[in-house]
């Protein structure tokens, strides 16, 4: 009942109607794409068609940065939560320990206090390694917010926590950890 033939007919029909369909995917899709291009960086905003200016926008934008630069990060840090930075640990853990073994990076039980670039047995870049002091809460928060602006030339590729809120939480789960 089924010959050669009659197999590569339906194989063939069903071969070129799949292939129709993706190419009427292909072409629908970017002749009606919804959405951003792609072309923004991650954390970017998209590219605008236009723009509607708003009074005030630039005062209250100012008024923002002027806020966070007034941070007092010593009281947001009396008052952190360590059971908070400890789910805010979850985005280090993909490269940090805290098991005394080393990682992706070095391990991170005890570094608050502790001597920048001394993990014993890991591969600092020269910049860390040059950077010097200890791992005091300050320079350990400044470094939170932007690894490659406080050490240019880390081989950490973090690209840091924005909120003085994590980055006191995790300071405080740090200090808990031994």
């Amino acid at each position: 009942m089924f010959n050669t033939m009659t197999v590569t007919k339906t194989a063939g029909a069903l071969i070129g109607s799949l292939l129709f369909l993706l190419l009427v995917s292909w072409g629908a899709s970017s002749l009606y794409h919804v959405g951003s291009a792609g072309h923004a960086a991650e954390g970017e905003a998209p590219a605008q068609a236009y723009t509607i200016p708003v009074e005030g926008a630039e005062e209250a934008a100012a008024e923002g940065e002027a806020a966070g630069e007034t941070v007092d990060f010593e009281a947001l840090l009396a008052s952190a939560d360590a059971a908070a930075g400890e789910k805010v640990f979850g985005k280090c853990k993909s490269c940090h320990k805290l098991d005394g073994t080393d990682g992706v990076g070095p391990h991170l039980n005890g570094v608050v206090g502790r001597v920048v670039a001394a993990s014993e047995g890991f591969n600092y870049s020269e910049a860390m390694k040059a950077h010097g002091g200890n791992w005091e809460p300050e320079p350990l928060q400044a470094f939170l917010e932007d690894p490659k602006g406080v050490v240019p030339g880390t081989k950490m590729t973090f690209a840091g926590l924005k909120k003085p809120e994590d980055r006191a939480n995790l300071i405080a789960y740090l200090q808990t950890v031994q």
